[in-house]
């Protein structure tokens, strides 16, 4: 076959939106990887990837402390789909605080994150009632959460500003700096065995960093991985059914 016969992958075309932080994104392609039912590599998902770390931290700007990352999130959301994508997932949970203004600029379908995570929890913890959430200050100002558990029946646990600010904003601060990865595990496994005590069924690392440092947490309660859920909602859309 020459170069003037193709016509471009089978698979329509999904785009990533990632940078948000960049080992965070790294982790998210790596279990898209492995949640695609694949024998070979030519059974994968058609990507196209664009990671920009330059993105404006959306939590600063949720929170009025910095500029807001819609313009940045609109360009890298425009490069992909000149880079043919037909639909957009954003490996960042803060990030989809911004998705109704960013969908006034843009005509394409976004999987969304946090929808994917509750529809999980739904689906795969029957008889779970309390959920509690290990977020960025953002996401939880944002009510992200809040919102998508009222809808499925779910009572969202949070912890309280001091409990946030000790444990949970350090370590994932810690995640996109390089810092202490031990400190920030045994923050996250405090902030969940909190949770816990507080009524959580099960906890979700509702921050793409968090996945990265909660193996401790999982000793205590049961944690569902947005980033996880984000991957497996993209490729149940794109083949119908995941691993």
């Amino acid at each position: 076959m020459n170069d003037a016969s193709y016509e471009g992958p089978a698979k329509t075309i999904v785009g990533i939106l990632g940078g948000m932080g960049p080992s965070a994104t790294a982790d998210f392609m790596a279990k898209l990887v492995a949640r695609t039912p694949a024998a070979m590599e030519f059974e994968h998902l058609p990507l196209a990837i664009w990671s920009n770390p330059e993105i404006p931290d959306r939590t600063r700007a949720l929170l009025g402390l910095g500029p807001s990352p819609v313009p940045s999130m609109v360009d890298g959301v425009r490069r992909l789909i000149a880079m043919g994508a037909r639909s957009i997932a954003i490996p960042c949970n803060t990030a989809h605080a911004f998705l109704p203004e960013i969908r006034q600029l843009v005509d394409v379908p976004f999987i969304d994150m946090i929808r994917a995570t509750v529809d999980a929890i739904v689906c795969e913890y029957v008889g779970v009632r309390s959920v509690g959430l290990l977020a960025t200050e953002g996401t939880r100002r944002a009510g992200l959460y809040a919102a998508e558990c009222e809808r499925r029946g779910l009572t969202l646990v949070n912890l309280d500003p001091g409990e946030q600010g000790a444990w949970v904003s350090p370590a994932i601060h810690m995640v996109k700096t390089g810092g202490d990865l031990a400190v920030a595990r045994l923050g996250i496994r405090k902030a969940a065995q909190r949770l816990h005590q507080l009524g959580a069924d099960i906890v979700v690392a509702g921050c793409t960093e968090i996945p990265l440092v909660s193996q401790d947490a999982t000793q205590i309660v049961s944690i569902v991985d947005a980033t996880d859920c984000l991957a497996s909602a993209v490729v149940l859309q794109s083949v119908g059914h995941v691993c």
